[in-house]
């Protein structure tokens, strides 16, 4: 009996810690950041008077799946190919410190690939119906595209993460096709000018994996992964980083340039500062402790540029 009770008192102290190492795999801080772009299209649809609150519930729904899969894969893939290591200064992650096995988080993998398509297909059903089948075909190729980037940025015998092509992929995925293909989701329309915000998006994004590659230099060189700032070096990946930065703040105010309706579409300039300050912080920080709390730091700007930016927007209406 006491054996029993052991046992029973053992599984409940486990279950929350399982949950526990789950949501922390899921890396909540890098939603922030995923959801920016959704909200940029909505903003953008709805300046067009197009606004669908359903399409873009949907649009949420299966990005959050879309960037707690790309996390799930990318802790699966790092642990397997050796990015993951004893040295990495980094946060540790949970198949790498033995808290989720490897065939649990490849089950999760698989749970949250299958989440994300029956989501993006709830998305596309509601958007286009049975009577536009050529766009519903077109999006769910570019939906599973998505997917295949998620899982395959570090898995698989030759992982585009570790070829240096994960700033390529954030910027195509996280600003044109999230900002674009919201937009388009919701108006059944394309507007060029929509390319700068949707750039900017993707400037911003890029620049949080940046932060996260110049933190991972040391330990990435060891695993072999040669992401940007590792073939750039250190004091270039800094450089770079300011690029990104200053790159997604002209493609905002080139918006305005280019659409300008009133003054107030300048209010996400207030944005400006933080991103300022990432930039210097970054330059400045060299323990990768240091820097790690700047990626977090970045979405948040990234997401509070996007409000000031539909604001700005709404208001000047």
């Amino acid at each position: 009996m006491p054996t029993d009770l052991n046992s029973e008192t053992n599984m409940n102290a486990e279950a929350p810690g399982k949950l526990k190492a789950w949501i922390s795999a899921f890396r909540l801080r890098t939603l922030p950041l995923s959801l920016s772009s959704i909200f940029m299209g909505g903003f953008l649809a709805a300046s067009q008077l197009e606004f669908s609150a359903t399409i873009l519930g949907l649009c949420i729904l299966t990005t959050l799946f879309l960037q707690i899969l790309s996390n799930l894969a990318n802790d699966y893939g790092d642990s397997v190919h050796g990015a993951d290591h004893a040295e990495r200064l980094g946060p540790k992650r949970a198949v790498q410190a033995g808290h989720i096995s490897a065939k649990q988080m490849k089950t999760g993998i698989v749970v949250f690939s299958l989440l994300s398509l029956v989501s993006g297909l709830s998305l596309l059903w509601a958007s286009f119906g049975s009577e536009g089948i050529y766009l519903f075909l077109l999006f769910l190729a570019i939906g599973l595209a998505a997917i295949w980037a998620a899982i395959t940025y570090t898995n698989g015998p030759k992982p585009y993460g570790y070829a240096g092509l994960g700033d390529i992929s954030v910027f195509l995925f996280f600003g044109l096709v999230a900002v674009l293909g919201t937009v388009f989701l919701q108006t059944q329309d394309f507007n060029l000018s929509h390319l700068l915000p949707a750039a900017a998006c993707g400037f911003f994004a890029t620049g949080v994996l940046n932060v996260n590659n110049i933190r991972d230099i040391v330990s990435d060189k060891l695993a072999g992964k040669n992401s940007v700032s590792v073939r750039l070096g250190a004091k270039n990946a800094r450089l770079y980083h300011w690029c990104l930065l200053i790159a997604g703040m002209a493609c905002a105010v080139g918006f305005v340039m280019w659409r300008f309706i009133g003054w107030p579409q300048f209010l996400f300039v207030l944005s400006f500062p933080f991103f300022i300050y990432n930039g210097i912080q970054v330059s400045k920080k060299q323990q990768p402790t240091e820097i790690d709390p700047y990626l977090k730091q970045l979405s948040l700007s990234t997401l509070l540029f996007v409000f000031l930016f539909g604001i700005g927007l709404a208001l000047s209406m």
